[in-house]
Order: structure tokens, then sequence, then C-alpha cells
């Protein structure tokens, strides 16, 4: 942040800001808050055939303002954490493993998105040496990563044998590891279930294009004058800023991204900031508003859930 405040005139980004359009801003929030709506319908479909887990919305809500509140994206693990002390207190058992599988492949998916968005991008404009190497880079992560989970899920039984192999020697951390392995190995089946494809394709397509369109109001808000396409760039760029684990609300990285990301359009730093400004905030103060008051609705304090560990219900079932 201070690097990009000391590289513009502040007094133009006082008057890039003075000319806000507040009600288009104000828009941009709401369809923000709608996109992250749609991600809990999104994950829904991501849980085994039959399986409706409580309180995905909430808990979508309760994680993004804890990732705006905490540093290193701590919101990945209350997220988890809600969904599964509310499943359990609705008598369907501890479910935290298989939470935690279906966030990771939301994780892998999220990601592919954000390099597919880029490539498409690659073949339209031109784009920054800096945003081509970062969507290398999460290609090859998200690639290991897909290898890894199809590996997982067409072989289970060999992934059974590995993790007992590697804690034979201990007899209750092995029936843990295997405790943890079919448990997350559920949680693969809702990817895996043909059924479940066109409305996964669905909601991922509106749990992108909301957000896209949040960009463009606002940079109709800001009264900057570029193409859609501009909305989508800031939406690649600022989603590959955010993937890597940084301060609270992602300051500085987001604005960073950004900035970059419009630079491609040859829009001046003091107004891509200004935009910039603008839309963190768009997010990060209604979010945490609305994550706070479910947070408080759940009776769960964002310490307890911050700080969540293995399940208390597993140290029973391999004791």
């Amino acid at each position: 942040m201070v690097w990009l405040f000391a590289s513009v005139d502040l007094r133009a980004l006082g008057g890039q800001l003075a000319l806000t359009d507040w009600r288009l801003a104000a828009v941009s929030a709401a369809v923000n808050l709608a996109s992250l709506w749609t991600r809990a319908w999104r994950w829904r479909w991501l849980f085994p055939p039959g399986v409706h887990p409580p309180g995905l919305v909430p808990a979508v809500m309760i994680g993004y303002m804890a990732n705006n509140v905490l540093p290193l994206r701590a919101g990945e693990v209350v997220r988890v954490y809600v969904v599964s002390r509310r499943w359990s207190a609705a008598g369907a058992g501890e479910r935290f493993w298989l939470v935690l599988a279906t966030l990771v492949v939301e994780r892998v998916l999220d990601s592919l998105t954000v390099v597919a968005i880029l490539a498409t991008l690659v073949l339209l404009i031109s784009v920054p040496p800096a945003l081509e190497w970062a969507a290398a880079v999460v290609l090859v992560i998200d690639a290991v990563a897909v290898a890894v989970l199809v590996a997982t899920a067409a072989r289970p039984g060999t992934t059974r044998s590995l993790a007992r192999r590697l804690t034979r020697r201990w007899p209750r951390l092995e029936r843990l590891a295997t405790h943890v392995v079919d448990t997350s190995l559920r949680g693969l089946d809702g990817i895996r279930a043909p059924a479940h494809w066109p409305p996964l394709a669905l909601w991922t397509a509106a749990a992108w294009v909301l957000p896209a369109a949040a960009a463009w109001l606002m940079l109709r808000a800001a009264r900057v004058d570029v193409p859609f396409l501009a909305a989508w760039a800031v939406l690649a760029a600022v989603g590959l800023g955010v993937s890597i684990p940084s301060a609270p609300g992602y300051v500085g990285v987001w604005h960073a991204a950004a900035v970059l990301a419009l630079g491609i359009f040859g829009v001046p730093p003091a107004v891509a900031l200004g935009f910039a400004l603008l839309l963190h905030a768009s997010h990060y103060v209604p979010v945490t508003l609305v994550g706070w008051g479910y947070l408080v609705r759940e009776h769960v304090s964002l310490g307890e859930a911050a700080h969540a560990r293995r399940p208390a219900t597993l140290d029973a079932d391999v004791g």
C-alpha cells in the first residue's frame, strides 16, 4: 500500500474518488454479495449425492469475513469448522474431513477458472509478463492437484493402503489416518457424480459472472471508460493475487493486482488506484458486516473457529 500511494499523485487520487457515482457503487456491492450466495449453492453440489449439509450460506459469509480480518486465508478453515459444527449439532455425526475435501475441490476449480480466464485474455489483449508467469505457476500447481485428486478418486484402495503403510507403526495414528482417508474420499463423490456436473457448471459460471459484473459496475461508478473486457482482466489479476496467503483482507495485494490489470488498458495509476480502493471497500465492508451478523447468529466466536483443530470426536474414534 505504501508503494502504491507513493507512486500516484494523491491530489489526483482524491479528485478521482470525488467523481464516484455512489449509487452504482452500492449496486456493485450488492452484486458482489449475491456472488457469495451463488458460491454457497455451488458448494452444495460438491458434496456427495443425497448429502445436504446445513448452513452453507452462513459458512461462506463467515469464512469470507474471516479472510477480511485474519491473515493467511484463515477463513477457509473457519468455513470448514462452521459447516462441520452445524452438521454435527444436527445429529449427522462428525463430517470435518468430508467438508474439507469438498473445499479442496472448490479451490482447484476456482484456480482453473482464473487460469482459463487469463488464457482467454491472452488471445485478446497484451497481458503483462507478471500475470503470465503467475498464471503458469498456478496452472502447474493446479495440474498437480488435479492429478492427485483423480488418482485418489480412481484408486481409493491404493490410497487407503498407502496411508496404512505410512502409519502402521503407530496403531492409533493408523486408525486415525484410515478414518480421515475414508471420509475424505467420500468428499470427492460429488465431483464424480455425472448428475452434479450440469448444476456445477451453471453455478460456477454464475459465481464468476457476478463478480465480473460487480467489477464492471464499479468501473462505471469510478468513471473509468474501458471495455467490459477490463472487468475480466481485473477479476483474473485479483484472483491470482489473492491466491497467495497474505495480510487480512488481501490489503495491498488486491489493489496492486487491480492497478496492474487496468494498466493494460492505459488507465492512469491514480485513476486505477481510486477504482481499486472502491472495489476493495465494496467487498470488504458489506461482507465483513454480513459475516459478523451470521457469526453472532451461529453462536460461534471467531477465535474458536480460527483456532479449530482436529475434531474431538476423532480422538474418541481412535482412543
